[in-house]
């Protein structure tokens, strides 16, 4: 517990690093294209309730986890973002299956420790390229939803990304008051 909150509170935050293919502006909306390179994850799944139900209980599984609830009893250090695939329904409603995944630190990616919670697991999840709306404030489901309308109308339909489902990303504590960065990424079909 002690290392969670160390590394919550006191430590120094991995972020992701991606490749910035293209920054595009339409209809006076920002948002940029982006390459990741494959990696493992933590990861953890709910079915049956909300979004603003769930996501605080499965985030904190996630930080238990990196903050030494693994089989090496050792506190893995914190990354970001906090990545929640949601897969919406035709209306743009989000269904109530997700899954909250974080970024293994870089110097455990060859070997992560295994979880000893048993609804967590590793993935290896490949390189993606996704297109990326930003923007701040507190955001649960509401704003995810509206913001991912957003990003939906700006692309416009004939844009190759996959509709089925998409990720709403989170890179501050919720104790960060001012300057919260969220972000909507749509995943880029490949050719």
């Amino acid at each position: 517990m002690f290392g969670m909150i160390k590394n919550s509170l006191f430590g120094n935050t991995e972020e992701t690093e991606y490749k910035l293919l293209s920054t595009e502006t339409k209809d006076g909306v920002s948002y940029e294209v982006r390459r990741y390179d494959a990696a493992k994850y933590v990861a953890v799944s709910s079915e049956g309730r909300t979004f603003d139900q769930v996501t605080g209980e499965l985030t904190r599984k996630l930080l238990m986890y990196i903050g030494g609830s693994n089989d090496q009893g050792e506190a893995l250090g914190l990354t970001a973002p906090f990545t929640v695939t949601v897969y919406p329904r035709d209306d743009g409603v989000m269904s109530r299956r997700l899954v909250v995944a974080l970024k293994i630190p870089s110097s455990y990616q060859m070997a992560p420790p295994a979880p000893t919670d048993a609804d967590l697991r590793i993935e290896d999840r490949p390189g993606m390229t996704v297109y990326v709306l930003q923007f701040g404030g507190f955001a649960g489901e509401a704003e995810y939803r509206a913001e991912a309308s957003r990003l939906t109308r700006t692309l416009g339909e004939s844009a190759p990304f996959q509709r089925k489902q998409y990720f709403c990303c989170s890179y501050d504590q919720p104790i960060k008051l001012y300057g919260r960065r969220n972000e909507v990424w749509f995943l880029q079909e490949e050719p």
